[in-house]
């Protein structure tokens, strides 16, 4: 039970009262800030150690030993059954019955580094299960820690969902580094394919019918793709590019390769784009005569929905901070939270700090991952999570909410 909340019985249930003395979440807001304050040291050296080292998808060893040192430090404990990637953890605080998950995210990308800010989101997440953790027993809440590798390429959270690491989640939360403060965002389903057709070599001029030409399998599949673009669902993208054409001008090419990306603004617009693309496909094999062999690259990942209440909680929660959050509805880009989202009550909001106009991506924007206005994103971003997880939990109605979607 609720530390402040009167209860009824009714025959065996317990029935949470709502008396004017009732806790509210504000009460909890000081003792979730001074967690904060007094983790500073801990969230901020973490979110500077993953910047400073730069990790792949599925590579980030050394983020995950950071990341377990300190939620060891505060008595976190680790999972009995850890997941399979290596890369993956889960550790917990707490006892209730209203499971608060916590996402981390620490990948980076090649060449640029931390240039979509992963190392922001990480330690502000590290940082929300740390101050929740101070409350967990009074809130009566597990707190929940999952390490969620390759989000920009091949999508770890899904491969936790399908494991099982997600079917005792009530909410689950993480806040993204961005120029800006949004929360209610959506985001684009999305799907890459690698993609091989495989024909017969041959002298170009020698012999050129001995050939079965592979790059005009790859071609004809390319401008049936452009061609079929004006059918597509609204909003939707389709993206390809060569990354194998042949070996020499004077030999038939008896092997090409692509990579294609398709985003949508929901799953079920993205299966009618794949239908079509893997059709566009087909026919420049068929009209080569080459073999065709189309092979997924990591998940395929959903449109993201964020959980209003959850949202206009974190809202409030940052007002408090002196930010400005402003709800926009629009899709930014893709996302493997999308898939978690769909399967529980979740939010993804943007955390703004200063970035001088560079955008996602870029090293530009990376080099700003380490700034006083990211310290300062990643301690604000801990606090709302945090007071939104608080305000769900203090609520009787919404708990009940997040309870049965868990069920």
């Amino acid at each position: 039970m609720i530390a402040g909340l009167n209860s009824v019985t009714q025959g065996s249930a317990v029935v949470l009262s709502s008396p004017a003395d009732m806790s509210s979440p504000a009460d909890f807001h000081a003792t979730l800030d001074n967690e904060v304050q007094r983790w500073k040291p801990d969230i901020l050296d973490l979110s500077h150690a993953i910047h400073a080292d730069p990790e792949l998808g599925g590579q980030e060893f050394r983020a995950v030993k950071r990341v377990k040192r300190v939620l060891r430090k505060a008595g976190f404990t680790f999972d009995e059954a850890q997941p399979e990637e290596p890369t993956a953890f889960s550790a917990r605080c707490g006892s209730g019955e209203l499971v608060v998950a916590l996402c981390v995210e620490y990948d980076a990308l090649p060449a640029i580094g931390h240039a979509c800010g992963h190392n922001v989101n990480a330690a502000s997440a590290v940082g929300a299960a740390l101050a929740l953790a101070a409350v967990a027993e009074q809130l009566d809440i597990t707190v929940k820690v999952l390490g969620t590798p390759a989000e920009e390429t091949t999508g770890g959270k899904v491969d936790l969902m399908e494991a099982g690491f997600f079917d005792d989640v009530s909410l689950a939360m993480m806040v993204h580094a961005g120029a800006s403060d949004v929360v209610g965002g959506s985001s684009l389903a999305m799907s890459m394919w690698d993609v091989l057709f495989e024909g017969r070599p041959a002298h170009a001029a020698a012999a050129p019918s001995e050939g079965v030409n592979a790059l005009d399998a790859l071609v004809v599949a390319q401008l049936a793709i452009a061609l079929a673009r004006q059918q597509l669902p609204v909003g939707s993208i389709v993206s390809l590019i060569v990354t194998e054409g042949g070996s020499a001008v004077n030999v038939i090419p008896e092997r090409t390769r692509a990579s294609v990306e398709m985003r949508a603004p929901g799953i079920d617009q993205l299966r009618v784009i794949q239908d079509k693309v893997r059709r566009c496909l087909e026919a420049g094999a068929h009209a080569s005569g080459c073999t065709l062999q189309v092979t997924p690259k990591g998940n395929d990942y959903a449109e993201l929905r964020q959980d209003r209440y959850l949202s206009t909680a974190y809202q409030e929660a940052m007002k408090a901070r002196g930010r400005d959050v402003v709800f926009n509805a629009d899709p930014v880009a893709s996302t493997d939270m999308g898939n978690v989202s769909q399967l529980v009550p979740s939010i993804h909001p943007m955390v703004g700090y200063d970035v001088r106009g560079a955008a996602h991506h870029t090293a530009e924007f990376a080099a700003f991952g380490a700034s006083a206005g990211a310290d300062q994103a990643v301690l604000d971003g801990s606090f709302g999570m945090a007071a939104a997880a608080c305000a769900a939990a203090l609520d009787p109605e919404q708990r009940e909410r997040l309870l049965h979607k868990a069920r």
